[in-house]
């Protein structure tokens, strides 16, 4: 993962945690990347293939509007990460648990800023349910994201964030859900990245395209152009 993630050697207070990385088939129609140049030049991934995501609600402390997995805290109650990821997907998402096949585990990765030491969980939806919003305090939207969207070099690039003299930079997805365009990044770029790699999904990428980065406290600021 590189320098991309900071870590956290000797903190002993870091709190367990876990993400569903859930993949499944898409329902709807194939990925809009199917129609495009990139369906001739590979076909490692399934033109169906799709990833399940959420943007977070603005009002959140921690990442506020950011796209994330399904995921949060491992509570002592939980059948560790893997039973942590499927109850926190339920409650965030509403999707049915007993349609996830839990495929494995990443290594933790510690994560400084909310001082969390996460686990992914990779899971594949054999029996997908229908997903929403179910807490609008915790999720503003619930989505499928097509896996070929996401492995296309047009909607692939960086972000960079620049305070005080130093830069942070991290790969970044563009992904549109109808109307919608997301970018992916933080974190979650970050294992989409690790992931895709790992399985040797990933294309050639211009690493030196910048994707534009709107923090939330940046859009909560009135366009010039309003009224």
């Amino acid at each position: 993962m590189g320098d991309r993630v900071a870590g956290l050697p000797g903190v002993a207070d870091a709190r367990d945690a876990a993400v569903l990385i859930l993949f499944g088939i898409l329902d709807a129609e194939p990925s809009a990347a199917g129609d495009s140049a990139v369906a001739d030049e590979v076909d490692t991934v399934s033109r169906d293939l799709d990833v399940l995501l959420l943007a977070r609600a603005l009002t959140l402390r921690s990442h506020p509007g950011q796209i994330a997995f399904p995921g949060g805290r491992v509570d002592d109650d939980d059948d560790g990460p893997v039973g942590a990821a499927l109850r926190e997907a339920q409650e965030e998402t509403g999707l049915d648990p007993d349609g996830v096949e839990v495929l494995g585990t990443l290594g933790q990765i510690p994560l400084e800023y909310s001082r969390h030491l996460v686990t992914p969980v990779i899971g594949w939806w054999r029996r997908p349910s229908p997903v929403r919003v179910v807490d609008e305090a915790e999720s503003a939207h619930v989505f499928r994201a097509p896996v070929a969207d996401l492995l296309d070099p047009a909607n692939r690039g960086v972000t960079v964030i620049r305070r005080e003299g130093r830069e942070w930079r991290g790969p970044g997805f563009l992904v549109r859900d109808g109307a919608r365009e997301h970018l992916v990044w933080g974190f979650t770029g970050m294992l989409l990245d690790g992931v895709f790699d790992s399985l040797g999904w990933t294309r050639p990428w211009d690493a030196s395209r910048e994707l534009p980065l709107l923090l939330p406290e940046e859009a909560s600021r009135p366009s010039p152009a309003a009224g």
